[in-house]
């Protein structure tokens, strides 16, 4: 079963940067589009950011110019770079794959942005 596996959350003050890493096992990486999500209290989960196995990238428009997601697929590992950031980016991030049908998500690494 593919394993997700979040990091570099943390809290942050306004106009700080952080980068989260998604490193991902048991699949073929390198084949697969990422995705990172975010979901704010009392807030659906919305998407943030993807990236296609041949590295063509897509952002929401609340990110976009602010966020930059890349992959590095020998590490098996997909990254969010996270600049300029705003309170209103506070949340758990997740790292989300589509595979034969299914999807799979990482447990989830917070992000809280605050003076």
């Amino acid at each position: 079963q593919v394993q997700l596996v979040e990091s570099g959350g943390g809290l942050v003050q306004p106009g700080g940067s952080l980068r989260l890493s998604c490193t991902a096992s048991r699949i073929i990486f390198s084949i697969y589009g990422m995705n990172w999500y975010r979901q704010a209290p009392g807030k659906q989960r919305e998407l943030v950011a993807v990236i296609s196995s041949n590295g063509a990238t897509n952002y929401a428009d609340s990110v976009k110019g602010r966020f930059t997601i890349s992959r590095n697929n020998a590490k098996k590992t997909v990254y969010l770079q996270m600049n300029s950031l705003k309170p209103e980016d506070t949340a758990v991030y997740y790292c989300n794959t589509m595979v034969e049908g299914t999807d799979y998500w990482g447990q989830g690494t917070q992000v809280s942005v605050s003076s």
